[in-house]
């Protein structure tokens, strides 16, 4: 471990420079989903397989990506996951060119493929650079540049897409087969140019990575010597604190993406114009990061990362709840704010789940980043929700309280259960 401040300065830089890339390029989907929703004409079912696409490659990849890690060390590793992403963002071009959804949905696989690797490798490290007890603190600055880049992220490339979106959208109604198929081509070609620019910039910064002075550290150091760390344990999935965390960080990553990506669409089901819709997703990154901001301040010198997660999933039931049952823009406000809430969720998981792991933290890590297809399919069952008449978009988000009520759960006693035995003897 890491210890000394002057120590751990220029990697924490260099992994807060990773994490803003990490939220300017996941964030893009809540653009791209109303985006290819015109583009391709899709259904809102459809249009989330963005989410879908995006997610579902870090339950793919985690556990290779750990395997790759052992490989090449955290800096060849990173380097590798920004080249990885630069390939994907340079698909985007056929599929724009062509008009295929499909190809769309692979560049973003790809993309998510090389986030997978980097963050494989950053979360962990970013745990061990100094003291257990602040890990949630040094994750919630991690946060702060991750959210910032999101927050920033949809209104670039909305201005870029979208800018003209309800005078699109009134444009292709009026229009036949032939005028609207062009017409629809050269929406399509308006991504092309941000994502050259994104490969570009993703190449580059994968040779920043190779040459900088980023340091490797022993990840096996993380046991806590208490009687049930690694050394006791014949794998790692007789540690019920990290199986259990896995579950809350899918969880967790569903309601976030949630209360991100779904928010453009779902203001156009409340009366709102897309141009406008199109920036909301920005009101929850804002959100989020006032919430990392607390948590800086707060943890661990006010609150425990435990208590705060407790916090986090209380105010998510209780804005879950007022979403669902007001309207308009307070509806959508409240869908927003859930950015506050769940700001914290992630850098209180994380360290609970991992600790005392000692020897199984890489693969620990792994699991936890296969958690994140929870953004992949949480969207894609309230994209089907909502597509039913007796349901709709606003009623589709009762599936974020259970989620809420088992974070709430794991906050207060999941993430101290040390053995499986004990469960089984509350059970019987």
């Amino acid at each position: 471990m890491i210890k000394s401040s002057r120590s751990t300065l220029v990697p924490i830089t260099i992994i807060g420079v990773l994490f803003f890339i990490f939220g300017f390029v996941t964030w893009l989907n809540g653009t791209l989903i109303p985006y290819l929703k015109i583009a391709c004409e899709l259904n809102t079912f459809q249009s989330m397989f963005v989410a879908f696409a995006f997610y579902i490659s870090y339950f793919v990849m985690a556990l290779p990506s750990s395997w790759i890690l052992k490989l090449t060390g955290f800096k060849k590793g990173m380097m590798l996951g920004l080249l990885v992403m630069a390939i994907g963002a340079l698909i985007f071009i056929p599929a724009a060119h062509y008009r295929k959804y499909e190809l769309f949905l692979i560049g973003l696989f790809v993309i998510g493929t090389g986030l997978s690797i980097l963050q494989t490798a950053s979360n962990p490290y970013i745990t061990i650079l100094g003291p257990i007890e602040s890990a949630a603190k040094r994750i919630s600055i991690m946060g702060i540049c991750n959210k910032v880049a999101g927050f920033l992220a949809p209104i670039i490339l909305g201005a870029i897409i979208l800018s003209d979106a309800d005078m699109l959208v009134k444009e292709l109604n009026g229009l036949d087969s032939a005028a609207r198929s062009i017409r629809l081509d050269e929406i399509a070609s308006r991504v092309v140019n941000p994502y050259i620019i994104m490969a570009a910039i993703l190449t580059g910064l994968a040779l920043m990575v190779r040459f900088s002075p980023l340091p490797e550290v022993e990840m096996e150091q993380n046991g806590d010597g208490n009687a049930y760390t690694a050394k006791d344990r014949k794998n790692v999935f007789m540690h019920p604190n990290l199986v259990l965390g896995v579950l809350a960080i899918f969880l967790y990553v569903g309601v976030e993406v949630l209360a991100g990506d779904t928010l453009p669409m779902y203001g156009q089901s409340q009366g709102i114009a897309l141009s406008e819709a199109r920036n909301f997703t920005s009101y929850t990154l804002a959100a989020m990061v006032i919430g990392y901001i607390i948590g800086i301040v707060s943890i661990p010198k006010f609150i425990s990362q435990s208590r705060a997660l407790a916090i986090s999933a209380g105010a998510g039931i209780v804005f879950s709840l007022c979403a669902i049952f007001t309207n308009g823009y307070t509806s959508v406000l409240f869908i927003a704010i859930l950015g506050l809430a769940n700001a914290l969720m992630w850098p209180a998981i994380w360290p609970l789940a991992i600790h005392g792991l000692g020897k199984y933290t890489k693969i620990g890590s792994a699991m936890l980043i296969m958690g994140i297809a929870g953004g992949a399919l949480l969207p894609l069952l309230w994209g089907k929700l909502s597509m039913i008449h007796s349901v709709g978009h606003q009623q589709a988000y009762w599936i974020m309280v259970p989620c809420y009520l088992y974070i709430l759960y794991y906050s207060l006693n999941g993430h101290r259960v040390l053995d499986w035995k004990s469960i089984q003897k509350r059970v019987e």
